[in-house]
């Protein structure tokens, strides 16, 4: 045992302020050791010295575990239909990411624990204040077209997605944090992001957490149907839009030997389709399949399900400069009427965490838990109606999209809202029109007085704080300005000790529960179904599947 501790004080000794600070945090039992190896992980500590700091040990990216199994055979896959061409740098869709996430690789791996382990990089590492990150990649990796990949490939890549002029989804991730021209190259093997601000979390920026973040050639110039190159498991077989997709195994993968021969991608329309395929045995998986609408396969014994905590939710946006919802106390009323419980139950049989109106879900370590959870409180509701001068309440429309769970969910609102006196009328739209362009005054998303908006698991919460919330954010649909939550935000995000990032979240937690300008009712658990004769599949809640490892036993 004093061997023990003393190989772990000479650790220690090695290791800097920061990540010494995390071993206090994890020894006074303030952190737990999935919360450490996160944490750790995002400032660059390998495996091995996270696990000899505090014991124990940590899974690996999925191409370092050999499922069990032989080699070769088909995997079947069924998925949404893709809604827009194949482009990287673009692509936005659940279909989409999914058939470049094969193709393609991240600097690093995000999975379902939220840990961050290496992929194309073999390590990383902050400065002190976290404003430039130092990343090194690793050695001898191939594109499909025979390049060899260097640090001119990442540079490219990052200064293609940060230019505000290819209109890159990745955008929402990069605006005000990395600036095109930003990325360096050190050697060959050595790339260094100055970012426009220290970001403690800016790892994830760069992760499969970032779907638009796969390493293409430098030499990319858009079209990438035409070579569907990247460094990826997988090569493109055969691409025919809206029917479906075959790849067959890289067998140069810097990985390992990959386990199937091929993959075959179904592109279906919707949920039900999927389903009736899933049980038919003409797919082995699905990409993801949610409770409403899905209760066949979630109760038949031959699925399994994966089951991921996630932060993944829906915004229902209150306009804060309009004016039924100027006065923060009719959207406090409107948050109160809801119950939150009932619905986590009807919607998701349970398998969901309750929202408390931030994005601060309980799947992130930095979530401090003591603020109190908004409950269900019609007499109060209504005393707050009176307060602002509506207490007969008022007529509205709530303007959503046609997906999933949502105008289900829609319906629960209105009802919820009829009790305290609020009129609403729903207009749910298909989901691109309901997008539209996605730029104010062309977007019903971002337009509309109240509505409700899916958004996706993101393994840190920086772009969920920013994009929405922020006075000059990109995706504020409830047109909320306020410049101490501006400022606490800015704070959060250049943390790079996790303590800070906790007690500067616990403010953000109660200013957003107090001004209610988006309410946040629940993170729901990502569901990926498959059939029972498959094994190796790993997915995590950004729609995304490794199959590399997948057999058929």
């Amino acid at each position: 045992m004093g061997h023990q501790q003393d190989d772990r004080d000479a650790l220690r000794r090695r290791c800097t302020e920061v990540a010494n600070h995390l071993v206090d945090e994890f020894n006074a039992g303030r952190l737990s050791r999935r919360g450490f190896f996160q944490r750790g992980a995002v400032l660059g500590l390998s495996a091995p010295l996270m696990s000899g700091l505090v014991g124990g040990g940590l899974s690996l990216f999925p191409s370092a575990a050999r499922a069990a199994g032989n080699p070769g055979g088909t995997i079947r896959v069924g998925l949404t239909v893709p809604t827009a061409s194949i482009d990287p740098v673009a692509i936005a869709d659940a279909g989409g990411l999914i058939i470049i996430q094969q193709l393609g690789d991240f600097l690093i791996y995000d999975g379902p624990d939220l840990i961050l382990k290496p992929m194309l990089a073999e390590s990383w590492k902050p400065n002190k204040d976290g404003s430039v990150w130092t990343f090194k990649l690793r050695q001898g990796v191939k594109f499909h077209s025979g390049k060899t990949l260097t640090a001119d490939d990442v540079v490219a890549t990052f200064d293609r997605l940060a230019d505000p002029a290819n209109s890159s989804n990745a955008l929402s991730v990069f605006s005000g944090v990395l600036s095109k021209g930003n990325t360096k190259k050190v050697d060959d093997l050595t790339v260094e992001f100055h970012l426009d601000a220290p970001n403690g979390n800016f790892p994830y920026s760069v992760s499969t957490d970032n779907y638009n973040a796969i390493i293409l050639p430098a030499s990319f110039d858009g079209g990438y149907e035409k070579s569907f190159d990247g460094t990826g498991p997988f090569r493109m077989e055969k691409y025919t839009p809206k029917v479906g997709a075959s790849f067959v195994r890289n067998p140069d993968y810097w990985g390992g030997a990959v386990l199937p021969d091929r993959l075959e991608f179904s592109f279906y329309a919707d949920q039900q389709p999927q389903i009736l395929a899933l049980m038919g045995g003409q797919v082995d998986v699905l990409q993801q399949v949610v409770v409403q609408g899905g209760q066949a396969i979630l109760s038949n014994p031959d699925i399994e399900i994966n089951r991921i905590k996630a932060a993944t939710h829906r915004q229902v946006h209150m306009r804060t400069d309009s004016a039924n919802f100027k006065d923060k106390r009719v959207r406090q009323a409107l948050a109160l009427a809801l119950d939150r419980q009932a619905i986590v139950k009807g919607l998701f049989r349970g398998m969901s965490d309750l929202g408390n109106d931030s994005p601060m879900a309980p799947v992130y370590p930095s979530t401090d838990r003591s603020v109190p959870q908004r409950q269900k409180d019609i007499a109060k509701a209504k005393q707050l109606l009176a307060e602002a001068g509506v207490p007969n309440g008022f007529e509205v429309t709530l303007t959503t999209e046609q997906y999933q769970e949502i105008p289900t969910y829609a319906v629960l609102i209105k009802n919820a809202a009829a009790e305290i006196g609020i009129k609403i009328n729903l207009n749910v739209m298909d989901q691109g029109a309901y997008y539209g362009s996605a730029t104010y005054g062309n977007s019903p998303w971002l337009d509309s007085e109240l509505g409700i908006t899916d958004y996706g698991h993101r393994g840190t919460p920086n772009v969920i704080l920013s994009a929405p919330l922020v006075s000059n954010g990109s995706w504020n649909s409830a047109h909320f300005k306020n410049p101490a939550y501006d400022k606490l935000v800015a704070d959060y995000v250049a943390a790079v000790d996790l303590d800070t990032q906790r007690k500067t979240a616990k403010q953000i937690e109660t200013l957003l529960n107090d001004e209610v300008p988006v309410i946040f009712g629940y993170f729901y658990d990502f569901l990926i179904p498959q059939t029972k004769k498959v094994k190796g599949i790993t997915g995590t809640a950004l729609s995304q599947l490794f199959l590399q490892n997948a057999s058929v036993v």
